[in-house]
């Protein structure tokens, strides 16, 4: 984890200053004093006695075991949780409707990429000065305080709950079955997707519905999608390295050798679980997803390493990794905070967090002693995973940079994808206009944006 432990400070400080053109930072109760006294004086505990009840919102696979040990242990602060559907279509246009309505409850989920977005929209509350996450700031790897900081000494706009290099779930059975290599390249990944169609099924899966994903891969090909010099932003979702992920999955897509499924949802899963999709290019996280979504299977799946563009390489991109926030509209962020911390910090909540759900820490301490970490896991046949992605996440660029309306360029983007995949234009289309609608609504928003 020795690169992920670098990680930027330089876009975390320039998401800050595009920040601060749109909005004046609060602090959990809204007061309008923004300086570091009236962070702490807005972030309290309840009275003694007063019982307190917190919402918790997550798509987090048996998170409810984490809150559940929560409610057992904390009599006077009850979380009532509620899993959601994760991504731009479901849970985040709730989010972001609920925000306009004042309806945001207390504490969600929201991934590192889209956390500026909704900064943007002054849903968070600022829990800098909640003397629970001052506790346990230290704990946790210093990019992903860098994240949920934007670079303001003093301030938190989440708690980073994991992070998600990326790795291959292939089905070792059937590769085995039918003498075909894991691929190691993407050009043997081409290779062995033509020998899977000629059996009659597809090695993987094109989700249109999910543009973090395709993030994902252009990340680990070295793109550069944003860039901030002196409060300027150059947008460049069209870049090389991103032209020639497009090139690459558009011609697999022509060959008809993926599917075009929506990712993360039934259909995938099934797909998965009944051999007629071989492989999933999947984060971290996705270790339980898969176990829980395709159980038919179990111990027929295995974990390599991502191909590479070169051979020998070992580059990853990095998909999610989440933070649990704190919304502005929370009456309790003292409490809020206190629940959010101990859920991704402490050994026995990472432990859980771990095997129900599959998550990867996001706490120095957790990666590098977390028992389960270093156990096989039957549904992948007794294999180590943890230990592919670990070595995924030594290969995670850690200059790569997110731009402030990640959202709205999330939905662009997967609205050009499924135009592309139905054959409304292509892959190479969508990035064009996505790019264009970055730029137009980065302008929008008063942020300057290069030529």
């Amino acid at each position: 984890m020795a690169v992920l432990t670098t990680r930027r400070r330089r876009s975390a400080a320039a998401l800050a200053a595009a920040a601060a053109m749109l909005l004046v930072a609060a602090c959990g109760g809204g007061d309008d004093d923004s300086d570091s006294d009236s962070a702490s004086d807005a972030c309290k505990p309840a009275a003694d006695g007063e019982k307190v009840e917190l919402t918790f919102t997550s798509w987090v696979p048996g998170m409810q075991k984490t809150v559940d040990l929560w409610n057992k242990n904390n009599p006077d602060i009850q979380v009532d949780y509620k899993e959601v559907v994760g991504g731009n279509q479901g849970t985040y246009q709730a989010y972001q409707n609920q925000i306009k309505a004042g309806t945001t409850g207390d504490i969600g989920m929201i991934e590192f990429d889209n956390l500026a977005s909704f900064r943007l929209q002054d849903g968070l509350a600022d829990i800098g000065g909640c003397e629970p996450w001052q506790d346990v700031e230290d704990d946790f790897l210093p990019w992903t305080v860098s994240q949920v900081s934007f670079g303001e000494d003093g301030s938190s706009y989440g708690v980073p709950m994991d992070v998600g290099p990326m790795g291959l779930y292939y089905r070792k059975d059937l590769f085995e079955q039918n003498n075909i290599p894991v691929p190691t390249t993407w050009d043997e990944f081409t290779e062995a997707a033509k020998k899977v169609k000629a059996l009659g099924a597809q090695i993987t899966n094109f989700p249109p519905d999910q543009p973090a994903w395709f993030t994902s891969l252009a990340w680990q090909n070295g793109a550069t999608w944003f860039s901030e010099d002196g409060g300027t932003w150059t947008v460049s979702l069209d870049d090389d390295k991103t032209q020639q992920v497009a090139d690459y999955w558009q011609g697999l897509l022509d060959q008809d050798l993926v599917g075009t499924l929506p990712g993360l949802v039934d259909a995938q899963w099934n797909a998965l679980d009944n051999n007629k999709q071989w492989t999933l290019i999947g984060a971290a996280w996705t270790t339980k997803l898969l176990e829980t979504s395709a159980p038919k299977t179990a111990g027929k799946w295995a974990v390599a390493p991502m191909p590479q563009w070169e051979a020998g390489g070992n580059s990853s991109g990095n998909w999610g990794g989440s933070n649990a926030v704190v919304w502005k509209t929370s009456k309790h962020p003292y409490e809020a905070a206190k629940f959010a911390t101990w859920a991704f910090s402490d050994p026995e909540a990472l432990a859980l967090n771990n095997a129900n759900g599959g998550q990867y820490p996001a706490t120095t301490e957790g990666q590098a002693s977390l028992p389960a970490l270093t156990e096989g896991l039957p549904y992948y046949g007794g294999q180590k995973v943890w230990e592919v992605f670990a070595q995924a996440s030594e290969g995670v660029d850690p200059d790569f940079q997110w731009g402030p309306t990640m959202t709205q360029t999330y939905a662009d983007l997967g609205n050009g994808f499924g135009k592309a995949v139905n054959g409304q234009g292509t892959l190479t289309d969508a990035l064009a206009d996505a790019q264009q609608k970055t730029i137009d609504t980065l302008k929008a928003q008063s942020l300057d944006v290069a030529d």
